[in-house]
Formats: C-alpha cells, structure tokens, sequence
C-alpha cells in the first residue's frame, strides 16, 4: 500500500504513475533539440567565436567548453550516479565457488 506523506495509511490515488515521463519536459527537451539540430552549424560557428574571441568579446575556451557541455545535456542527459552499497552500508561482499571437474570421470 502506498501512503501519502503525514496522512494514516491512505492510498494514493490520482497523479502520474512512477516512471512515466513528464509531458512539459519531454516538449521542451524535443523543442531544444530539434533548434539544436536545425542550427548545428552555427552553433559549432558560435563556440568557436566563443573560444577564439569575436568583436569586443575576449577569447574564453572554458566557457565555450561550459556552453557544450550544457548543450550536450540535451543531446544525451545526464545519467544518475549509483553507488552498490552492502550489509548496513559496508562493502558489498562477493562469493565465488569454482568446481573442479574430473573430466576423465565424465
């Protein structure tokens, strides 16, 4: 049973179910991308301009690299960090077995 937080085992009910992406955000990421892929000349033309310096703007190569990475985001989202902990947190404890056969026994 699913309980709503500070209420007496109540079910939930309604909303989205888990795992199911968020309408608003998927537009939006879909928009990004597709004026990323309708613009991707200029944009490797703007990071240059960026790293190189254009007009009054110095050169500045970490944020060129900054604006890439930002934009990449789009293009393949972050994934999560996960970390595989054991018993009461402690490390994660593997146990192997090998079996030794007697293959003239068959």
């Amino acid at each position: 049973m699913t309980t709503v937080e500070g209420s007496r085992k109540r079910q939930k009910t309604g909303g989205r179910v888990k795992g199911t992406p968020n309408k608003v955000n998927q537009e939006f990421r879909e928009t990004v991308r597709k004026l990323l892929d309708d613009n991707a000349e200029n944009v490797g033309t703007w990071l240059t301009q960026v790293a190189e310096g254009h007009g009054e703007n110095k050169p500045d190569p970490a944020k060129a690299l900054d604006l890439m990475a930002k934009l990449a985001e789009f293009a393949a989202p972050k994934l999560g960090r996960v970390e595989h902990v054991g018993e009461g947190g402690g490390p994660v404890l593997n146990e192997i077995v090998i079996k030794v056969v007697d293959a003239d026994r068959g």
